[in-house]
Parts: C-alpha cells; structure tokens; sequence
C-alpha cells in the first residue's frame, strides 16, 4: 500500500507497451494476461445468469484501458451497444484498433454518450486517489439507467501475491489497494444497491485442476481479486 503523496501515473507513457509490462507481472500466476481478461467478462455473464438478469443492452466499460476487456465484451455479448472510456488518450488510440466497433471516449473531458445498463471496471479504483474514489462512483452513478448494474473487480490486498504483483507492476507506482469493505462503502455511499461482494482468482495455473471450485469459495478472502456487484435502483 502506498500514501497519497506517490505521483500520479500517467498511462500515456505506458501504452505501447502496456501488454507487454502486465504479462511480465503476471507471469508469476502462470498465464496469459488474456486470461484475466476473459475471466472478469466470463465471471460477469455467469453471475448475470445465475441471478436470471437480462442480458445488457449497453455496456461501458469504465476505465478501457488499451482495450484488452473489450473484445471479450463483444463476444460475451455479442448483441449489446458497447462503450470505453478511460483519461489515457494514448490508450484509447490502441483500444480504437483492438476494438473497432466500439465507442470510446475520454474521461472526464467528454460527455458520456449514453446511459448504460451495465457498468464495468476491472482494477481502476486503486488508481483513483482515494479522496476522489466519491466523485468517481457519482459520475458512474450519472452513467447508469435505472435498474443498471455496476460490476467493479479490484485487487485484494490480503492477498501476498496479489501485493507483490503489483509491487513491481511499474504502472502501479501510484496504486493505493483498496479492502472490499472501502469498495462496498463508496457503492452504498452513491445510492447504489448492493447485489454481492464476493473474492476470485484463487489458483494459478498450476493448480488449475481446482478452479472449478472457485465458484463455491466467493466467500474466502483468499482470492487474488475480489468484485462487488451493485444496482442503481
């Protein structure tokens, strides 16, 4: 964990080779950086369909990045309006090529395009200073039609892990993880309701053979990444 005073990343100057740095960090859990991607999306659709919810009809993601979760957006709902945002004009360039038939915008210059009736961010909050995680959960607020979700995963500080990932990720310089408690805070805080908060991600790829077990340990606070899920009511 880190104080306020760490500057601020600027993710233009990572871009290029942003891939490239994730799957270095990742490479201690033993796969791909893809597969964090379709994970989140996969564990998304799952939990939608479980609960009986419709499947969305728009989608942002809040926080795109370069771009790597948008195209398992697409073919996890290959029927919904998708959307990206994210403050790195440089990353939005190469969400453009990976992604194009999504919309992006930046943040928080420009107006969002819609209301949505799903939100998702994957790992964001730790790079929002904490003072202004509240003003960042009103705009998302903002964004949702009622009776939209949000989908937020973010890393697990409890995991050992987890902290030494991002430890020597050199675009988590300016990470500040944050509890789930602190995440469930800032849902209720902005009117949301929440559905569940549950932890992920428990095996690395050589234990593999246990991950469909992960499904009944939502509840451990072991998991690698954990997710809260909220409504707008």
């Amino acid at each position: 964990m880190k104080n306020d005073a760490v500057q601020k990343i600027d993710f233009d100057d990572y871009a290029d080779n942003y891939d490239a740095h994730l799957q270095e960090t990742l490479k201690g859990f033993g796969e791909e950086s893809a597969y964090f991607a379709e994970y989140k999306v996969r564990l998304l659709k799952e939990r939608l369909e479980k609960t009986a919810r419709a499947a969305p009809k728009t989608i942002l993601e809040y926080g795109c990045g370069t771009g790597r979760n948008l195209t398992f957006l697409r073919a996890y709902f290959p029927d919904a309006a998708i959307d990206g945002c994210d403050i790195s004009t440089e990353s939005l360039k190469l969400a453009a090529k990976r992604a194009p038939d999504v919309r992006l915008f930046t943040l928080p210059a420009d107006a969002p395009l819609r209301q949505y009736d799903m939100i998702f961010i994957a790992c964001v909050f730790h790079h929002i200073p904490p003072l202004e995680r509240p003003s960042a959960f009103e705009r998302i607020y903002s964004m949702l039609h009622s009776g939209g979700e949000v989908f937020v995963f973010e890393h697990n500080p409890c995991n050992p892990v987890t902290q030494r990932m991002v430890s020597t990720c050199p675009f988590d310089k300016d990470a500040i993880l944050l509890p789930p408690s602190e995440l469930v805070m800032l849902t209720k805080a902005a009117q949301l309701k929440l559905l569940e908060k549950n932890y992920a991600l428990f095996f690395p790829a050589p234990l593999k053979a246990l991950r469909p077990l992960e499904t009944h340990l939502g509840w451990l606070p072991l998991g690698g990444q954990y997710y809260v899920r909220a409504v707008k009511p």
